[in-house]
């Protein structure tokens, strides 16, 4: 919407509607910081969104296993650029999972943009994709 102020603004505009779009999905962890809980970059041609998960949400492991599908796996003759993984501080110096799990979306072409990648996952996670009630109920 034209004229409308992300509440993102510490994040290159480029990815505010990727972090619009994960601030829906069931589990992921917002917050009132200028970050709003996620973290995003550039460097070296690689463009990267980083974020936590509510890991005792009973949705946090159906949201990692659409991410991982779309963002890895969805097509074997034509993957997307991108790649969804978890990502820690060494636990030994720091916490569990809880805490300091981290959660990263990286792509290594200029091509796929944060844009772009939003309009995947809209397209292809449940619809719309906070309403609970569109997510698989199974463990």
């Amino acid at each position: 919407m034209f004229g409308r102020v992300s509440k993102f603004k510490k994040h290159d505009r480029r990815f505010h509607k990727l972090l619009e779009f994960l601030e829906r999905v069931p589990a992921v962890e917002i917050n009132d910081t200028d970050f709003g809980g996620f973290g995003s970059g550039e460097e070296n041609g690689v463009w990267w969104v980083k974020f936590s998960l509510d890991i005792e949400d009973d949705l946090a492991w159906n949201v990692v296993q659409e991410l991982g599908h779309v963002l890895n796996y969805l097509s074997i003759e034509e993957p997307l650029p991108t790649q969804f993984k978890p990502v820690s501080p060494p636990p030994y110096m720091n916490g569990g999972p809880a805490d300091f799990l981290s959660w990263v979306i990286e792509c290594k072409s200029a091509q796929m943009s944060p844009d772009r990648v939003a309009e995947w996952l809209e397209g292809r996670l449940p619809r719309p994709v906070d309403e609970l009630e569109n997510w698989p109920d199974e463990d």
